[in-house]
């Protein structure tokens, strides 16, 4: 059973006295491979230096919207040529948060329109953080869209039905995280539960969100399988099923990854 978290933030300093225990706990929960998501192309460096180091490892290059003010002088070029490192896989996350509001809306949304023309450009996965912004995440998804089509994920879903819908029909796919696990969040496992199984993704978005059983406590990429389980009985499969399900979602979406089960 091979699985892959496909969000983590494994640069944070949550896990630095640990890194190598902590990957190798993920690696003995069948967790193949991680992807270390960046939140500022200025500290994008250290990110690259852990997916250098650790051959399970990868990485993106993005700017997260709550940073969106600081780094609106990053270009699509410059994204597209910090992705051409072998181990940067995915450009993000970026996005629209109107939960914390901590850069102004207007900032957010120009960021996400310059990642989503790198993307786009690249054919890499932009990985999308949405929260509390479904409608003007939805209108801009739709009017990007018809430009050109570019591959995207909405991660650590927790909006509504909708944006779920709008999303699989834009081609995009749904990562689920320790939310899914949460008692009063039933209305997240019903979305997933409606979700095309091939666009299917699980992620921990470690170190936040630690799924039951280890809610309140540090996330580590070793818990993907625990929301694994949980996304398996949501939509009624085996959770040898799920690990292939989402493990094949992850190498069709993330093509820069080589994927081991086709070697030789």
């Amino acid at each position: 059973m091979m699985l892959v978290d496909s969000h983590c933030h494994l640069d944070f300093p949550d896990f630095a006295e640990e890194r190598d225990a902590v990957i190798q706990r993920a690696v003995d929960a069948g967790v193949a491979y991680m992807v270390s998501i960046c939140t500022r192309v200025k500290k994008f460096e250290p990110i690259l230096a852990i997916a250098e180091q650790y051959k399970q490892v990868y990485c993106s290059v993005g700017t997260h919207p709550h940073n969106a003010e600081e780094e609106l002088d990053i270009t699509a070029e410059q994204l597209l040529e910090l992705a051409k490192h072998p181990k940067v896989v995915a450009i993000g996350e970026a996005g629209l948060d109107y939960f914390y509001d901590k850069a102004p809306r207007a900032a957010q949304a120009q960021g996400l329109r310059v990642h989503i023309a790198a993307a786009r450009r690249s054919g890499l996965p932009l990985v999308i953080h949405a929260r509390s912004a479904d409608e003007d995440m939805a209108a801009i998804l739709r009017e990007e869209t018809e430009k050109g089509a570019f591959p995207f994920i909405l991660h650590c879903f927790s909006s509504g039905a909708e944006l779920a819908r709008i999303g699989v029909e834009m081609g995009g796919y749904i990562s689920f995280s320790g939310i899914l696990t949460f008692k009063n969040s039933q209305d997240i496992r019903d979305i997933a539960a409606t979700v095309p199984r091939d666009r299917l993704l699980v992620e921990t978005d470690a170190p936040y969100l630690a799924p039951i059983p280890h809610r309140g406590g540090r996330n580590e990429p070793a818990y993907t399988a625990e929301t694994a389980r949980v996304l398996a009985d949501t939509i009624g499969v085996t959770r040898d099923e799920i690990a292939q399900i989402t493990t094949d979602n992850f190498f069709r979406l993330f093509t820069k990854v080589p994927d081991p089960r086709k070697a030789g």
